[in-house]
C-alpha cells in the first residue's frame, strides 16, 4: 500500500508465518520479553521452573536476538553466519554461534509449531478483509484525516504491521518500523481506525 505523488507512505501489513512461530516458541518456552507482549490465544504455555534461572536467562537473551532478526532482519543482521535448524527445514535460520541452546531448546516443538503457524497465518485474510483494496482504505483514511488535522500532507514513511491472534485487543510496537495488531482489533474497523491513529499521526 502505498500513496501517489508527493510525500509518500508505505503499509505492508501480513501474518507472518516466521513472526507467529517466534512467538508460539516464546509462549511454549516460557520466554518473558517482550514483557508488553501478551500471549497467544490457545497456546499452552511452558510450566514455570522447568530450567535453572542463569539457563533460562542464557534461553531469553538467545530468543530475544533471534526475535529481532525475524521482525527486522536488515535492522539486525546476525553477527556471526546462519545455519538452517534441520528439523524446521527453511523456517529457522540462527546464528552458528551464540544459539546453542535455543536451538536446542525448541527442535523438540518443530513439528507442532510449525503447524500451528500455518494454521494461523491462514486466519489472517479473514482479520484483514483479505482485499488489497480493503487494507488500504483502513490505512488511507486514517492519514487522510490526520493530513486534514495538521493542515499538510502526511510526511514519508514506512510501516509494518503484523496482525497476530494475541489474548488482548490492542496495538504494540515490536521494532522500530513494525507493530503488532491483535486479529481481533483488526476485523474490527472503528476500533482499528482509532486505534491505528496515534500510530500514522507519531510517524506522518
Amino acid at each position: 500500500m502505498h500513496a501517489g505523488a508527493g510525500p509518500s507512505w508505505v503499509v505492508r501489513e501480513n501474518a507472518s508465518r516466521l513472526v507467529l512461530l517466534a512467538l508460539y516458541l516464546r509462549d511454549r518456552l516460557g520466554i518473558a520479553s517482550p514483557t508488553d507482549l501478551p500471549r497467544l490465544r490457545g497456546v499452552a504455555p511452558a510450566p514455570p521452573g522447568v530450567r535453572e534461572v542463569d539457563v533460562q536467562d542464557l534461553l531469553e537473551r538467545q530468543w530475544r536476538s533471534w526475535w529481532m532478526m525475524t521482525v527486522e532482519p536488515e535492522a539486525h543482521p546476525s553477527p556471526t553466519p546462519l545455519a538452517l535448524l534441520e528439523s524446521y527445514g527453511t523456517d529457522v535460520a540462527l546464528p552458528i554461534e551464540g544459539a546453542e541452546l535455543l536451538a536446542q531448546a525448541i527442535t523438540p516443538f518443530a513439528p507442532e509449531s510449525r503447524a500451528w503457524a500455518e494454521r494461523a497465518a491462514q486466519g489472517y485474510p479473514r482479520a484483514s478483509g483479505a482485499r488489497h483494496g480493503d487494507s488500504y482504505r483502513a490505512y488511507a483514511g486514517t492519514i487522510a484525516e490526520h493530513e486534514r488535522e495538521v493542515g499538510r500532507r502526511a510526511h514519508s514513511f514506512e510501516l509494518n504491521v503484523e496482525v497476530l491472534p494475541f489474548t488482548e485487543r490492542g496495538v504494540w510496537w515490536i521494532g522500530s518500523l513494525t507493530i503488532a495488531v491483535t486479529d481481533a482489533l483488526r476485523a474490527d474497523p472503528v476500533a482499528f481506525d482509532a486505534a491505528i491513529h496515534p500510530i500514522i499521526a507519531e510517524l506522518a
